[in-house]
């Protein structure tokens, strides 16, 4: 006998007005606003300048949910709604994470590029406030009744309306609230990720790729749960194997960085045997 469940809500949204203001997409107003917030002073904490953190997101914003959209079409056609306006309704359907933090990304990087700024800097400082801001964004799902694994009779199991749930699903009514676990592991890690970078650990650059990493790996495991729409390649979801490759991609990339010599220690290991040698010529 079922406990307690999370209930769902009876609406995604709210009138303002002729307008109709979907929670789905306030939530990442609100995620990427707290982002660029908490950017701005940990890329000033760093010796930079604040104001390029407002317009590193000026461009980043739009082109991260133009390639969370595209990836969303293309890797979910199914799913796009059947109208006109239908491959660009993100409250419908949603975003794609992978393109969108992929092209959000790369248009930063060229971004920072042109201004002279410290790229793998910008990177860290952003990294952790890429996952409250994705955090955050989750709660947009609970509203929109999606994002949830399979059936589950655990006290946290979320109440889904029939009308909501994918086909063989119908008799259940509580599932896993996956967003949840999700919001959750982004909050988590983005602490992991604030301290790491404090503890100096880390090598310049490197809490990114840690960031492409831990969330990646999450969603290996929330893939294996999901049962909401999705292409299937040999009995798995495709984000499986996109989770699985920008996991052991953003692992490489870490170590490699790890491992990498700073300047300092290049230098170092290049004048050493240079005095040696100026030594055996005084010497003789």
């Amino acid at each position: 006998m079922l406990l307690a469940a999370i209930p769902s809500p009876s609406v995604n949204g709210f009138h303002l007005g002729p307008l109709y203001i979907h929670f789905y997409g306030l939530m990442y107003v609100v995620g990427i606003g707290l982002a660029v917030h908490l950017g701005r002073r940990r890329w000033q904490a760093a010796g930079g300048d604040p104001a390029l953190v407002e317009d590193v997101a000026i461009w980043g914003v739009p082109f991260g949910i133009l390639g969370g959209r595209i990836y969303f079409d293309l890797t979910t056609p199914a799913a796009i709604p059947p109208h006109w306006w239908g491959p660009v309704a993100v409250w419908d359907g949603g975003l794609g994470i992978w393109g969108g933090v992929a092209l959000a990304t790369a248009v930063c990087v060229w971004r920072l590029r042109r201004a002279g700024a410290s790229v793998p800097g910008m990177m860290d400082a952003l990294a952790p406030c890429l996952l409250i801001a994705q955090a955050i964004g989750r709660i947009g799902n609970y509203f929109n009744q999606e994002l949830f694994g399979g059936p589950t009779s655990l006290p946290w199991g979320l109440e889904i309306d029939p009308a909501h749930r994918p086909a063989g699903y119908l008799q259940n009514a509580t599932f896993h609230p996956t967003f949840l676990y999700e919001l959750i592991w982004d909050l988590l890690l983005a602490a992991v990720l604030i301290r790491l970078g404090r503890s100096g650990r880390a090598r310049p650059g490197g809490l990114f790729p840690l960031y492409v990493t831990g969330y990646s790996a999450f969603r290996i495991f929330e893939e294996s749960l999901r049962v909401d729409y999705s292409q299937y390649f040999l009995g798995l979801r495709l984000n499986f194997y996109i989770a699985s490759l920008t996991a052991l991609a953003g692992l490489v990339w870490f170590v490699l960085l790890q491992r990498r010599r700073a300047p300092r220690e290049a230098d170092a290991e290049i004048a050493e045997p240079a005095e040696a040698g100026e030594t055996g010529v005084r010497a003789g």
